[in-house]
């Protein structure tokens, strides 16, 4: 039976993976980690975390290491192949998917701290972990002597239990840290992220979300934490492009380029998730009684919801090869933001079109399509993904912008 949940041009048996992906994150590590995690799905939403087979296998597949500078033994990867193997891993379980997503975001974000504050974070190899909570910052960075004294509170930090360090964003406090200096003023930036080990921070239990239970994102308190400035640098660095001849096309882009994409892939993953369940369910016969996909308002559910997830899965293609493409260009930066708050709101009235009519087997507390309801509801949530701010900054350009082609990868 011809499998709904996976791309047109990509239907065969068992999982399968663009063929460009095999240059960057390993093909078959990446099926691998995508089978842990489908076969952990369901322990990782009822245990609010990942089994830690799963997070070696994620390790494994390379997504701690895809951004991480080719210097430490990282891959400098790029967006579109992390786009599609977060989606593939999120078809199994996207909570798994969201925190390899994260742990490979966020070497990106480390490669902005200086040169020894990399080497303490990636010297002995480049599958360290780093879990961040940067938007909106909180707590307080106190400017001291040779570095920063951090103090507060952190919440929604994905996948905190498995980390090695933590990015945490702060706004500064220019605090005169020698007799007749300071540094507030023009030099001081607004808030600074600041590299902490994990054993420095404590955990707390506060996950309790209704989707994406699994990524376990707990908060974080940090009392009176010296940071050297080695591992800290003004949050602009982080968020901002950086033009740098000969880098890779990530470790220029800003981290609204392809940030949006990126967040939502674990929910095309999860609507695939829910339309494979729930095409199996309608394509089932009870005893006695047809199969539900003989009725033609169940075909139209079905053609519906399949069209409007592969439409997301082109807008994402797109936007992944439109940022590998040209990864400073703020009207590439524009369009993703607009692609990706839609995307996000196609995959909603996807799966909630397949919630609606999948009888009570949708509704059981077992049930893929359910889990992967919570899921896609609560990706689509997030801040980046929200229409609104996205399309401001689209409406922005002209109307000639509006109809200029794109970038386009190839396939």
């Amino acid at each position: 039976m011809l499998d709904h949940a996976e791309p047109q041009e990509k239907q065969r048996s068992g999982l399968s993976l663009p063929e460009r992906t095999g240059g960057t994150l390993a093909e078959d590590a990446v099926l691998r980690a995508a089978r842990a995690a489908g076969c952990g799905a369901s322990a990782a939403d009822r245990d609010r975390r990942l089994a830690p087979a799963v997070v070696t296998a994620l390790k494994e597949a390379g997504f701690a290491r895809h951004f991480v500078p080719r210097r430490w033994g990282g891959r400098e990867g790029g967006f579109a192949d992390l786009i599609t193997a977060t989606a593939l891993i999120a078809g199994q379980c996207p909570s798994a998917a969201w925190c390899g997503m994260l742990w490979a975001a966020h070497g990106r974000y480390a490669a902005r701290l200086p040169e020894e504050g990399q080497r303490e974070l990636w010297g002995r190899g480049p599958d360290t972990l780093i879990a961040a909570a940067l938007a909106p910052p909180a707590g307080t960075a106190r400017a001291v002597p040779g570095g920063w004294l951090l103090d507060g509170r952190w919440d929604c930090v994905s996948g905190v239990d498995f980390s090695h360090w933590v990015l945490l964003a702060a706004p500064a406090d220019g605090t005169p840290v020698a007799a007749g200096v300071t540094l507030a003023g023009p030099a001081q930036p607004a808030a600074c992220v600041l590299a902490v080990p994990r054993s420095e921070v404590i955990v707390r239990d506060t996950w309790r979300s209704t989707g994406l239970r699994g990524t376990g994102s707990n908060s974080v308190d940090v009392r009176g934490v010296f940071v050297p400035d080695r591992r800290a640098c003004p949050l602009g660095d982080v968020l901002s492009v950086v033009v740098e001849p000969g880098a890779s096309p990530a470790r220029q882009a800003s981290a609204q380029l392809a940030g949006g994409p990126m967040f939502c892939a674990p929910a095309l993953g999860a609507a695939r998730l829910a339309l494979r369940s729930w095409t199996r369910w309608a394509a089932t016969p009870p005893a006695g009684r047809p199969a539900a996909l003989g009725d033609t308002a169940v075909q139209r559910v079905l053609a519906r919801s399949a069209a409007e997830i592969d439409a997301v899965a082109l807008l994402l293609d797109r936007a992944g090869a439109g940022a590998d493409a040209e990864p400073t260009a703020p009207r590439v930066e524009a369009v993703n933001r607009r692609d990706a708050a839609v995307a996000a709101e196609l995959l909603v009235e996807a799966v909630e079109r397949l919630f609606r009519t999948g009888g009570a087997h949708a509704r059981d507390d077992t049930s893929e399509v359910q889990r992967a309801w919570r899921d896609t509801h609560t990706v689509a949530a997030h801040g980046a993904l929200r229409l609104d701010a996205s399309a401001g900054a689209y409406a922005a350009w002209g109307e000639g912008e509006w109809s200029a082609p794109m970038p386009c990868g190839s396939r």
